[in-house]
């Protein structure tokens, strides 16, 4: 978790990175955290290791570029959470989803933290309680995950994604990306205040004068990032 962290750090102070594909080798993209280290601890060393987790996560979604969860197979516990946190994902048909933690008698509080901002209450609560696993298939249809794909596809999919993403100025996709964080969790009339007043600095950006010109004119744009 350490070093991934490190890792988005990196990658968040690099501008000419313009979106980041979260990929694992193996049969299993994660299954979490390893129980071998999780037995025995006292109460500060396992506040330590949630610290950590949540940090990683906050980190995923307080870079500038958009992260693409590529998951080839199973994602359990807190892999289930690093999946939901990602701001995108495709997975292959053969993966599958979890927080089986209640079957261990610890129950995924914090990967539900994740799970029930990606999905509805009642999906989430199945997957908390039964702990069983959720195909791909059915994890896009919940809105777990964006696709699922023939394994085959998968690299070119989640590429096409972020070919997709990195076609639109890197200014604004940060903007975009801070103040959909920002305003999910705010009431109505607070989002709104919030949004008009990013929306109306975003207006004055040089990106953002550039794309309308090149929309009027019927010419692609240049982008500057600025």
């Amino acid at each position: 978790m350490l070093d991934l962290m490190a890792g988005l750090d990196e990658i968040g102070r690099n501008c000419e990175i313009r979106a980041v594909i979260l990929a694992a080798a193996g049969k299993v993209f994660c299954s979490g955290h390893d129980l071998g280290q999780m037995a025995g601890r006292d109460i500060n060393e396992y506040r330590r290791i949630f610290d950590v987790c949540t940090g990683l996560m906050q980190k995923l979604q307080s870079i500038p570029q958009p992260v693409i969860a590529e998951v080839q197979g199973i994602a359990t516990a807190a892999g289930c959470q690093l999946v939901a946190t990602c701001d995108l994902a495709i997975a292959a048909e053969e993966a599958a989803f979890a927080t089986p933690g209640v079957k261990i008698g610890l129950f995924c509080t914090t990967p539900m933290v994740a799970l029930t901002r990606a999905i509805g209450r009642k999906r989430a609560l199945e997957m908390l309680l039964t702990g069983e696993l959720v195909p791909a298939r059915a994890a896009a249809e919940w809105g777990l995950i964006n696709q699922a794909v023939p394994a085959a596809e998968l690299q070119s999919a989640t590429r096409g994604l972020a070919e997709k993403v990195a076609a639109a100025s890197s200014l604004v996709v940060a903007i975009g990306k801070q103040a959909f964080y920002t305003q999910i969790d705010l009431d109505r009339q607070k989002a709104y205040a919030y949004a008009k007043e990013v929306m109306s600095m975003n207006a004055l950006a040089a990106d953002a004068q550039e794309g309308t010109s090149a929309f009027l004119g019927k010419r692609a744009p240049c982008w500057s990032g600025k």
